[in-house]
């Protein structure tokens, strides 16, 4: 694939997380909805990371601060903040007591605050990306 095509891969993967993103929280699955939003992110960073760096290949990671430091995006000390909050997101490997503890944080009122700061950073990496 070319550089292009793994720009349009990363974003159109991100954008599909996305559509997920209403069902799982009408759904009231709260944690799992707030996990996506960080899969979102992710993916969207990992595509203003392809298209800044030589490789096509973005670096396995999930610390989206890291993937954002390795690109030219000039975010905001604010947004840089929610990509740390965000980060905490991601319950893949986690330890069971650390699911249960961020199961319990994931309100209705917290996961609804959350996707607000998620839609503000979903639009403006969008607006960073062709």
């Amino acid at each position: 694939m070319t550089k292009e095509e793994h720009i349009i891969f990363w974003k159109e993967s991100a954008l599909q997380d996305y559509e997920s993103i209403s069902v799982l929280f009408n759904g009231r699955s709260y944690m799992l909805c707030l996990f996506v939003c960080h899969l979102m992110i992710e993916k969207l960073l990992k595509s203003c990371w392809v298209r800044d760096n030589e490789p096509n290949f973005p670096p396995f990671t999930h610390n989206l601060e890291m993937l954002h430091n390795q690109t030219t995006l000039n975010l905001a000390e604010e947004d840089i903040a929610n990509l740390r909050l965000i980060n905490s997101w991601n319950i893949e490997g986690r330890y069971v007591d650390y699911k249960k503890n961020f199961y319990r944080l994931c309100t209705r009122e917290y996961t609804a605050k959350q996707l607000l700061i998620i839609e503000k950073l979903k639009e403006c990496l969008l607006r960073n990306l062709p």
